[in-house]
């Protein structure tokens, strides 16, 4: 068997299949690496978080490798389960070359990262070095390294290992076009906006939203899923907003989509073409509104994408404020998440002069109240930026307020529509 052809149920991750894939070239051709003086591996370790698809991978790569598998995934107590990881060990050996693939490992035991030298884990590590040189590969899938002991993640017994990134960009709208093969949907359904709303959220997820928008479909008669029906999805199952039976007020919607289309309208100046959806009609209290942003940039690279970053968070309050003439008490999470982003570029990256490591030396009350004064006078600057470009496009504010209060959602065509008739202007 081609050992691609293993692979062909993953889609995307082609870095990730060009790693497996040269590791199974080693497993199935020894004597071609042993001409280079190249020895077998001690073993690969698949980690990522929850749902990104690592044992399948694993299945794929144990497929493409074409070596009998022994699996360990733990569905006994302790005790029980030591003796089947040994078992599963003895048994690779005696039919080596083998594979023994360790599903979940950080599973094995149930004791934290502060006490990572519990038994399974221990029993792991011993039976590894045993089996080493004996044509025994073992393949791993771990969703918390905290919680292994370094010991066992050393080379020499996982020499290998991959970092598996929840899908981004096109990697992420090939995956939810996959999964709406598999339904029936209408031939207009706008991939590009799902994909930006789901980029960087897990396959699991990615399949979850597709399956739950065909729920809708179904309840509400339709013959075909529709954009609607997933941003529906998207909406209770990424953004935690489902739909409320307990409508807010017109007054409260009216300073929430004020809110939501101040965050949006600040993205769009400072990045255009970021925001992909804004929400604030019909949805639960405890969420108040959404608004999407998707950017290529990470706002901890550089100061600038910091700053930007910041002051669309600080937006939202910025423009309640403006607009209803009262303090925005629906701001606090993004106040937090703000605080938070200034502070580590002030603590860690020595922003504004701190350069101290350690907070808890003799004066460490004197910075302590460096930090906050440096992260408050940043988070005034900012915010005061933020009225600054609202104010500067106070037409497109208003009107992409208007808009959102009196629909349940905004979405990128909309949103650019609106902001061309307005004729929003860049920052200086």
């Amino acid at each position: 068997m081609d050992p691609k052809k293993a692979f062909e149920k993953i889609i995307g991750y082609e870095s990730v299949k060009q790693e497996l894939l040269r590791v199974c070239d080693l497993l199935n051709n020894t004597a071609k690496y042993a001409a280079l003086g190249v020895t077998m591996p001690g073993g690969l370790l698949l980690s990522g978080d929850p749902g990104l698809g690592k044992t399948t991978m694993a299945k794929c790569f144990i497929k493409a490798s074409g070596l009998k598998a022994f699996v360990c995934r733990k569905t006994k107590s302790n005790g029980e389960f030591v003796n089947d990881i040994k078992d599963a060990f003895d048994r690779a050996a005696s039919t080596a070359p083998a594979i023994v693939f360790l599903d979940d490992m950080d599973k094995f035991s149930n004791n934290d990262e502060d006490h990572s030298d519990a038994e399974e884990l221990v029993t792991v590590q011993s039976c590894i070095d045993e089996v080493r040189g004996k044509g025994v590969f073992v393949i791993a899938t771990v969703n918390d390294t905290r919680k292994l002991p370094k010991s066992l993640l050393r080379a020499g017994r996982f020499d290998m290992r991959i970092e598996i990134e929840p899908p981004k960009g096109d990697e992420a709208k090939r995956i939810i076009s996959y999964y709406l093969s598999k339904k029936r949907f209408v031939a207009d359904v706008d991939v590009d906006l799902i994909g930006n709303l789901l980029d960087g959220y897990s396959c699991a997820d990615l399949e979850t939203v597709v399956n739950e928008a065909g729920v809708y479909a179904g309840y509400a008669g339709k013959s075909m899923i529709d954009t609607d029906d997933i941003i529906r999805a998207c909406m209770r199952i990424i953004f935690e907003a489902p739909a409320s039976t307990y409508p807010h007020s017109e007054r409260t919607l009216a300073m929430i989509a004020c809110h939501e289309a101040g965050h949006a309208v600040v993205a769009e100046i400072l990045e255009p073409g970021s925001v992909n959806i804004i929400s604030a009609s019909n949805y639960d209290s405890n969420c108040g509104g959404v608004t999407s942003v998707s950017t290529d940039r990470d706002y901890f690279q550089s100061i600038e994408c910091m700053e930007n970053r910041v002051t669309m968070l600080m937006a939202g309050k910025a423009a309640t404020e403006m607009s209803f003439g009262m303090l925005d008490t629906g701001a606090s999470a993004d106040i937090k998440r703000a605080m938070d982003i200034v502070r580590r570029f002030v603590t860690k990256y020595g922003q504004a002069g701190y350069f101290c490591a350690d907070r808890y030396t003799d004066d460490g009350a004197f910075q302590s109240n460096f930090i906050d004064i440096s992260v408050n006078m940043t988070l005034t600057r900012l915010y005061e930026r933020a009225r600054r470009i609202l104010a500067e496009n106070r037409e497109f504010l208003d009107a992409l307020a208007d808009a959102v209060k009196n629909s349940p959602y905004i979405i990128a065509p909309e949103i650019q529509k609106i902001k061309a008739e307005r004729r929003a202007q860049s920052a200086a």
